[in-house]
């Protein structure tokens, strides 16, 4: 069974037992972390209303800024939520210390994006004993008891670096390539699957080094930071890998600035596809990019419904993405959601 609501992206994993059906995106949720739509007072639900308590990772990017506003437009009072709205800005304790306050008014299920993958199983058991299922979306968690959740929906980082790194070896290696990488925020699931992929695919290329790697924290600011950094210390770039489009537009401000010209002195390859991305890869500064789909709010509001109609759910649902060239991007851009 194919998702029907979002396109260019179906889910490999199936919703067991539950139909698919599309959601209008109406309204949005809060912001500030106190509540969408009015709810019974104690957080939990309002006939057939189901609270949510969502904790976003932040606001780090364009990416995340869609993903937001994609489950903000799905889990609304229209389409029968409540959605109680939190942004951890990064930071690990911000997340535990919504989930606990989540656990604490009673929502019908948590669901979240984990800045990290580790530390989360004291917490994840507290809203287990409490009796309230939690959603992983976007990111994943490294517990060995995946009892603490019910389903993980998102893409599959590795093979997106795999991807990334295929295309360097097959279309710009033919000789000595000396790569650059900006990595994701540390620890984070994205940012060590996209460099585990990336490293697999290209391992088998001789012409291939990666000659500098550094965390700019998929923020455009960093990125252009550490990008700065690389030309001071290497006179020799070829190529920038980006674990994100935010990153590699820094690093394309880095790069003019210096003098040079993005996507032809420098070859610049980045995963997400953003259309700020999309429009730098459409202008010739941005040679590849693999797609990341965070248009993941019908998906997540599906698996919370047949959760709470106590329906079997997939425990992992892969998003299924695409990868762009110039021509794909040009032709792609008009019509682009995100």
């Amino acid at each position: 069974m194919f998702s029907t609501f979002t396109a260019r992206r179906r889910l490999t994993g199936v919703l067991a037992g539950a139909a698919i059906f599309a959601l209008a995106a109406c309204g949005g949720g809060d912001t500030d972390g106190g509540g969408g739509a009015e709810g019974d007072g104690d957080g939990g639900t309002s006939g057939d209303t189901i609270v949510v308590g969502f904790s976003q990772v932040g606001a780090e990017s364009g990416w995340r800024a869609a993903n937001t506003k994609s489950i903000q437009d799905t889990l609304t009072a229209e389409n029968g939520f409540d959605l109680k709205f939190s942004d951890a800005q990064q930071k690990q304790e911000n997340q535990i210390q919504a989930i606990r306050s989540y656990i604490a008014q009673g929502v019908d299920v948590i669901a979240f994006s984990p800045v990290v993958e580790s530390g989360w199983d004291s917490v994840l058991e507290e809203a287990r004993d409490a009796g309230i299922p939690v959603v992983l979306t976007d990111r994943a968690v490294d517990s060995e008891d995946d009892t603490l959740y019910e389903s993980f929906i998102g893409s599959d980082f590795v093979l997106e670096g795999e991807m990334a790194g295929e295309w360097v070896s097959e279309n710009l290696a033919a000789e000595q390539l000396n790569v650059v990488e900006l990595q994701g925020t540390t620890g984070a699931a994205p940012a060590i699957d996209r460099k585990t992929g990336f490293e697999s695919a290209t391992a088998g290329n001789p012409n291939i080094e990666i000659i500098a790697s550094q965390t700019g924290n998929f923020t455009r600011t960093e990125g252009k930071q550490v990008m700065e950094g690389f030309l001071q210390a290497h006179d020799d770039i070829d190529l920038v890998f980006a674990h994100n489009d935010d990153m590699g537009l820094g690093a394309i401000e880095a790069i003019e600035a210096a003098g040079m010209v993005p996507g032809e002195d420098i070859k610049i390859v980045t995963i997400d596809a953003v259309k700020d991305g999309m429009q730098a890869l459409a202008d010739g500064k941005i040679n590849y990019i693999v797609e990341c789909n965070p248009l993941l709010g019908p998906d997540l509001a599906e698996i919370i419904k047949s959760v709470i109609a106590g329906e079997p759910v997939e425990k992992r649902i892969v998003v299924e993405d695409l990868a762009f060239d110039q021509e794909a991007a040009i032709e792609a851009l008009p019509t682009r959601e995100y």
